[in-house]
């Protein structure tokens, strides 16, 4: 149907300069690390006469690979104001000006000699993909029918790995990634933008947000007709109104209210634990120890970015399934079925790492174990997690919900980076206890109190939530205020 194909274009559009931008900058950077080293040593060289001392050079260079976790941090928490008053189409839009500056930036550099270039293109990139990670999303769930949210939303971490093996596979030695093309490298991000600027403005914007931030009951009208075609509205536009009966004459929410609002209480935990929990798992450390784990499984040292890739396509085939089967075997599930197969993936990983000399069959075990274990990310945690703040809070407390999110997430990628290394060396093959731990205690969580949101409506969820918030506080039960009210009569 032509209505299908137009919701699929829509989320093909906003998703390649969206969250495809994420996976994709994470993974074209590790490709021409050391020329971009030595290009540093060399540039400090001609203005100073000095060469650059190798603890200095790698100062430089983690200033570098840190300047995008801050621009996503960055992008995150202007994400929501963003939303708010620009809509969630335009936000996608203007969002591209930050690669685009970016682009220029790195691919002009080693012309200009000038490395400081590179830091600061990084930190565009990464506001970016901060902007991004939040707004799209937020944008195809409340584009979506009810029973393709889910799977809608989730096409978000498809982007991701997508971008992510893009990312590999042009950072290869064959194509971009020797050392003459590291800039041409740097700035190939600039083509996803350039194709979301020419596509996304055919698509409408987010019906709610039409509706239910801006008031414009036609233009929502208008913007569904577009999604769904000729088919009766009149359902939809029912819940939509509830919803927007529901917020009447509140408005948009900031991060910190929804700390004091007992109201979102628990959809707050939800959103801290799972957030915190995406990055906190140890599936990108996983990463740092492929190069290894297969130069010990026999491969040899030129052929191990071919077989990376393979780890990269793991995530993205995962990923996909899951955008498959969401909306039929529901949330909770996936997370918790995703996070108790790493639990178990890591106890052997580590078993593996601390035999490797034991046994010659032992480096193959650690290579499976790195597949599984991102397989495991893939099913569930990888994509749910980006789905729940859409489901779990209403129109006017989400935008500030994925600032919250957002920022946790690039907040706890920065706090992986930096220790990960420090970890490695103080518990050598035990390093990855506190991503047992962490993957464990997710578990428990959703177990225990995470309700289930397949094919529920928004106000069908916040009432859930509304229940679990306010528990009753004495045994004649809880007040539920002067509408229950029927006569005054003792």
């Amino acid at each position: 149907q032509l209505q299908n194909k137009i919701l699929i274009l829509t989320i093909c559009a906003a998703g390649i300069g969206g969250t495809f931008q994420y996976g994709y900058n994470i993974s074209i950077i590790n490709a021409p690390a050391s020329y971009i080293q030595t290009f540093m040593n060399t540039t400090w060289l001609e203005r100073t006469g000095v060469p650059l001392e190798s603890n200095v050079i790698l100062l430089l260079w983690s200033f570098t690979v840190s300047a995008y976790p801050l621009g996503g941090l960055t992008g995150a928490v202007v994400a929501g104001p963003m939303a708010i008053m620009l809509g969630r189409k335009m936000s996608l839009l203007l969002n591209n000006v930050f690669v685009i500056i970016a682009a220029t930036l790195s691919g002009f550099s080693r012309m200009a000699k000038s490395f400081e270039m590179i830091m600061l293109s990084r930190f565009f990139t990464g506001m970016n993909a901060g902007v991004s990670m939040n707004i799209q999303p937020m944008y195809l769930a409340e584009s979506a029918p009810k029973k393709l949210r889910g799977a809608v939303a989730l096409t978000s971490a498809s982007f991701t790995a997508l971008g992510l093996v893009l990312g590999q596979v042009v950072g290869l030695r064959e194509l971009l990634g020797g050392e003459e093309c590291w800039p041409f490298l740097l700035a190939s991000n600039m083509f996803p933008a350039l194709i979301q600027l020419t596509a996304l403005p055919w698509f409408p914007e987010s019906p709610r947000y039409l509706l239910i931030d801006r008031g414009d009951k036609e233009s929502c009208i208008s913007a569904l007709q577009k999604l769904r075609g000729t088919s009766d509205l009149s359902a939809e536009l029912e819940e939509m109104l509830a919803e927007q009966a529901a917020v009447k004459g509140q408005r948009a929410k900031n991060p910190w209210e929804l700390f004091q609002n007992r109201a979102l209480r628990w959809q707050l935990v939800s959103i801290v634990v799972l957030g915190s929990a995406m990055q906190l798992c140890g599936n990108d450390s996983m990463y740092f120890y492929a190069a290894y784990v297969f130069q010990e499984a026999g491969i040899p040292q030129d052929k191990v970015p071919y077989v990376v890739i393979g780890t990269g396509s793991c995530e993205l085939i995962t990923s996909v399934i899951c955008n498959m089967i969401i909306d039929y075997a529901g949330r909770r599930p996936l997370l918790l079925g995703g996070y108790i197969f790493m639990a178990g993936w890591a106890i052997v990983f580590m078993v593996t790492l601390s035999q490797q000399t034991q046994s010659s069959w032992m480096p193959y075990l650690s290579m499976a174990c790195i597949f599984t274990y991102i397989l495991s990310f893939g099913i569930g945690p990888a994509g749910v997690t980006g789905v729940l703040p859409t489901e779990v809070f209403d129109q006017m407390s989400r935008p500030a919900a994925y600032m919250i999110c957002g920022s946790l997430l690039w907040f706890n990628l920065f706090l992986v980076g930096t220790a990960f290394p420090f970890i490695v060396k103080s518990l050598a093959h035990f390093c990855y206890m506190p991503f047992l731990v962490v993957c464990v205690c997710t578990a428990l969580y959703v177990w225990f109190f995470l309700p289930e949101t397949k094919g529920k409506s928004f106000v069908e969820i916040s009432e859930e939530f509304r229940k679990r918030n306010f528990k009753t506080k004495t045994r004649a039960g809880f007040y539920k205020g002067p509408e229950e009210i029927r006569t005054t009569t003792l």
